[in-house]
């Protein structure tokens, strides 16, 4: 019973990574995708899969909200690091209008520069976007036909958003947002209309915990993947043993993973 949680935020201060990670394998979470946002934590999240090869794998890239913070020398450290053994995607990168940490202009072209060093280093991309879901998919249209495919993570739309992600040929990330009675109801409405061949499971820990789960914990963490999985299963009216083998399996497609 081993579960892949495609993406978790395990440079985050309120992780021992290493606790986190025995939690994770005692559940059966035996792979974990660790996101990186900001480039300070590039060479981190380096150095913790070069500790735990076979449980972790990583992402290199900048989230829209540290945009901001990017300078040119950034690009060709991006582009390097990206191609370092278990790199296995660009992001978290995208656009989100929400809160606007960076200005938008700012968040365009960090997310065009990153689309192109996709590009160039046959990687997929690993895409953030809230409340700029108009522009991202033009940027997206424009750019995938020559990158390795990618994964809209943590979505949380709607089913005409659903279908036009598919389209593009990424893979869907479903997070612990479906459990969420009143927040989650859009989410589990869009989620019947995602192929299993289509469907990544994640937790974003420590964000998103599972509000069916209990007893409530401060974090969320990848240990409670299975219990995402079980009411997603439900919500599907599939069986979870399939959910999970699909899920695992389309995680290490996404990220060429044997």
């Amino acid at each position: 019973m081993s579960w892949f949680d495609g993406g978790v935020n395990l440079l985050d201060r309120r992780f021992d990574a290493d606790e986190v990670i025995q939690r994770a394998k005692h559940a059966g979470v035996d792979k974990l995708c660790i996101i990186t946002t900001h480039p300070k934590e590039w060479e981190s999240a380096i150095a913790l899969y070069n500790q735990y090869p076979n449980e972790c794998c990583y992402t290199i890239g900048v989230h829209p909200h540290n945009a901001k913070d990017v300078s040119e020398k950034d690009y060709p450290l991006l582009r390097e690091l990206a191609q370092q053994e278990g790199c296995v995607a660009i992001g978290e990168c995208g656009l989100d209008f929400n809160r606007n940490f960076s200005p938008q202009s700012v968040q365009r072209d960090v997310f065009e520069e990153q689309l192109k060093i996709a590009a160039d280093v046959n990687l997929p991309v690993y895409l953030h976007e809230r409340d700029a879901f108009s522009e991202q998919l033009s940027l997206l249209t424009r750019y995938m036909p020559n990158i390795k495919g990618g994964i809209a993570h943590c979505f949380t739309g709607s089913i005409e958003q659903v279908k036009q992600y598919l389209a593009l040929g990424l893979y869907i990330g479903v997070t612990g947002w479906v459990c969420d009675e009143k927040r989650g109801e859009k989410l589990r409405g869009a989620v019947k209309h995602i192929p299993l061949n289509r469907l990544v499971l994640e937790t974003d820990a420590p964000y998103l915990f599972p509000k069916t789960l209990r007893p409530r914990k401060r974090n969320n963490e990848p240990a409670f993947l299975p219990h995402i999985g079980q009411q997603l299963a439900e919500y599907l009216q599939v069986d979870t043993e399939n959910l999970r083998i699909s899920s695992y399996a389309n995680t290490c497609e996404l990220f060429s993973l044997s």
